[in-house]
């Protein structure tokens, strides 16, 4: 019987002496009924003999046995104690912390006070009452953005919380004699489940009225654009606020209601009207579905609707994530009256980092036409196919297929990312999507950008704050970074990324952070106090955040490392020193070798093994003090190769004193289009050729003393990515056919690779 079964069994036992000592039956770990008839009393017996030094996590365990236990109020008094706590050390929205555990302990309560001892008593009706009764005692008398965030903690899937549950009784039916740590374990995943078990059918419509009581809400807009489009999007405006409000907007391709409805309620609860649009062809709206190249006017299109309407004050601010960031500087190249500020995370620049980075097309976003521009919502299964795309990335490399072939192998048509591909310079197709050139000087607003040091999207974020900066160096552009991945700013920062444990000092609220800003710039309330300049990085191994006016003024001085030949054994040299005369290094790339078709990058940041495919490796020697590295690296390569064509990285390592590799930044590049992306320049063989790059990514590291710096210069060839076979043609149309000869490059000493040092 599943636990949903077992609600009334475990509502109406209550606390009670527990005199004899207690063995949890064995038909306890292999049956739900016994288990919730054990549980009561072993949570009693665990109680009596707990102990933890560590008050918070007292408080959280306690909390837990004296519910299961039944004794419902003192596990409400532990969590108010735990919320205190929490709040005394600064936990963001710790005044909410397990509000739905209170919830559910007060209408539990209420059934064990109000009910006769036989299970068959408690009937739905009553159960419906009590948590009513429970919901508007405890969350009705929250302010809106409390509420906001208690709400967001009555998610969750019953169907994992039955595993998880059933795993822990699985547990100790292996384990032997149970110790006291795994028996808490089973009282945590236990009173979880119970918990949720009573909440979850009935909470989603207990919101909904409280909601409706906070808040105007409207689910049904649909705004035209000056083209004839209809766009649909979602409104969301708090009743306890009077007058005009300014409203932020999001807009997005991601047209799923519940994320949109969330978002717009957000807003809404930290005292804005709340918008979120959805681009052409998604939700409500008719047509197809065009990625990036509508998105600008339409949202210009929403700010003006905005505008009009007679709860605006005529201000608009942009925000989003990813694609949403795209859309907020996509409506900044037009430039509508109303727009006064964006706020952008992880900001994708369509022909800078997706679909190509450094104008080599990049695989993962292969599916993604499919996710978004399968129908009106989003196509979730075929997107998560891994096992396909994988397959795909596979059976396209063995094969040696031009990369133009990916549709016919993958068997099904993708007539936007064909479209992409017949687009490999940054051309005017993709400058008309965001603003370009001379139009960054226009986009005379407050910006605050977010980004991560383990973003992929951290490429488009800088390129906005780099072009902003220098087309109108006095642009009000703000820029900080972290230890962050992609989705942080959705889902809160993680303390463990990739393998890396972050500094306690990067572990900040990036959502608070939003509209912390926004009431700077809307309602004139203090600059958030972490953005003392225009750019704000958090210095990873030093616990600390530093600040710079300018990317140049991150860094004192740069340390030009040579690529210099191995002096014996082990890797080549990085040496600040050049070489007195011509020294050079011989590489090898047989472009049509496939033996590597299932090799899979490690998905950690720090790895015991380096990722050498077609590279050359170089290390400095150990450092003997601690070494900042801060600011963009990049590099001067000098070489003569075969080939008309070719495409590079460099990956920079700091390789801890035990051996470990941790990945700090990465250049990739084609090399006909480093000194230009939309113009390209083919390489002659047999000629000297020299590139300058900057890196896309930024430095932000403290090095340990035992550490070295390592870089791997490598060929791009790999079965994620466009494959250049240097013939100089399209490389979209290149096959293994056009491999040839194997790549021969020949690198000259003077290469050398330019490292920003905060001294």
């Amino acid at each position: 019987m599943r636990l949903s079964c077992l609600l009334a069994l475990t509502l109406l036992l209550v606390p009670g002496a527990f005199a004899a000592p207690f063995a949890l039956p064995a038909a306890a770990l292999t049956d739900d009924i016994a288990l919730g008839r054990a549980m009561p009393g072993l949570a009693r017996q665990l109680g009596a003999d707990y102990r933890d030094e560590d008050r918070e996590r007292y408080l959280d365990t306690v909390f837990r046995l004296q519910t299961v236990a039944g004794d419902h109020a003192a596990a409400i008094e532990s969590l108010r104690a735990l919320r205190a706590l929490r709040r005394e050390r600064g936990v963001a929205h710790a005044e909410v912390l397990f509000v739905q555990y209170e919830i559910a302990a007060t209408a539990q309560a209420r059934l064990a006070a109000g009910t006769a001892t036989d299970a068959a008593a408690v009937d739905p009706a009553a159960v419906d009452a009590a948590l009513r009764q429970a919901f508007e005692t405890v969350y009705r008398p929250l302010d809106d953005r409390p509420a906001y965030w208690a709400a967001t903690a009555f998610r969750n899937d019953l169907s994992r919380l039955d595993d998880e549950l059933h795993a822990a009784m699985a547990a100790l039916r292996r384990g032997g004699e149970p110790d006291q740590a795994a028996l808490l374990e089973l009282v945590r995943k236990y009173q979880v489940r119970r918990d949720y078990g009573l909440l979850l059918p009935r909470i989603d419509a207990l919101v909904a009225e409280d909601d409706a009581r906070r808040y105007r809400i409207d689910r049904s807009l649909l705004i035209r654009s000056p083209d004839g489009a209809r766009i649909a999007a979602i409104g969301v405006r708090p009743r306890a606020l009077p007058g005009r409000q300014t409203t932020l907007l999001g807009f997005t391709i991601y047209a799923v209601d519940d994320w949109a409805y969330d978002d717009a309620k957000r807003a809404a609860a930290y005292g804005y009207a709340g918008v979120v649009a959805y681009s052409r062809g998604k939700g409500r709206s008719p047509g197809p579905v065009a990625p990036y190249e509508h998105d600008g006017k339409d949202a210009a299109a929403v700010i003006d609707w905005i505008a009009r309407q007679p709860w605006s004050d005529g201000r608009v601010g942009m925000y989003g994530s990813s694609y949403n960031g795209f859309a907020a500087w996509a409506a900044a190249k037009r430039m509508p009256r109303a727009l006064k500020a964006l706020m952008t995370s992880a900001s994708a620049a369509p022909g800078i980092d997706v679909p190509m980075q450094g104008n080599v097309f990049l695989n993962f976003i292969y599916p993604w036409p499919h996710y978004v521009g399968n129908g009106k919502a989003l196509d979730d299964a075929t997107y998560g196919d891994t096992a396909r795309w994988r397959a795909l990335d596979r059976d396209w490399y063995r094969g040696g297929r031009p990369y133009r072939e990916l549709e016919r192998i993958d068997g099904r048509p993708n007539p936007i990312f064909r479209r992409w591909l017949d687009h490999p310079s940054y051309d005017a197709y993709w400058q008309r999507m965001i603003p370009y050139g001379a139009e960054f000087a226009r986009i005379r607003i407050p910006v605050l950008a977010t980004t991560g040091y383990f973003d992929g999207a951290q490429v488009g974020a800088l390129y906005y704050f780099d072009q902003h900066t220098r087309h109108d160096p006095r642009a009000d552009h703000t820029l900080l970074i972290g230890p962050y991945e992609h989705l942080a700013m959705q889902f809160g920062v993680a303390r463990t990324v990739q393998g890396y444990a972050i500094d306690p000092v990067a572990d900040i609220d990036l959502r608070a952070l939003r509209y912390q800003w926004f009431d700077h710039v809307f309602k004139g309330a203090p600059k958030p106090a972490l953005l003392k300049d225009r750019i704000n990085y958090q210095l990873m191994g030093a616990n600390t955040w530093l600040h710079a006016p300018t990317l140049e003024a991150m860094h004192e001085t740069v340390l030009g490392y040579h690529l210099r030949p191995a002096a014996g054994d082990g890797p080549h040299r990085l040496e600040v020193q050049a070489p007195a005369g011509d020294e050079a290094i011989e590489q090898t790339v047989d472009l049509a070798e496939r033996g590597d078709a299932d090799y899979v990058a490690p998905p950690l940041a720090i790895n015991a093994e380096l990722d050498r495919r077609n590279g050359l490796v170089f290390a400095s020697a150990p450092f003997e003090r601690p070494l900042t590295l801060a600011g963009l690296f990049s590099g001067r390569l000098a070489f003569v190769a075969n080939k008309r064509d070719l495409d590079l990285s460099v990956t920079l390592y700091e390789q801890f004193a035990d051996g470990r590799y941790f990945q700090l930044a990465a250049w990739l590049g084609r090399a006909s289009y480093v000194h230009e992306r939309g113009k390209r320049r083919l390489l002659q063989p047999g000629r000297p050729t020299v590139l300058s790059f900057r890196s896309e990514n930024l430095l932000g590291r403290q090095l340990q003393p035992g550490s070295r710096l390592v870089a791997v210069l490598a060929v791009s060839k790999q079965p994620d990515r466009q494959i250049n076979y240097g013939s100089g043609r399209d490389v979209s149309a290149e096959s293994i056919a056009d491999a040839g000869e194997p790549l021969r490059i020949r690198w000259s000493g003077r290469s050398r690779i330019d490292i920003p040092i905060w001294r």
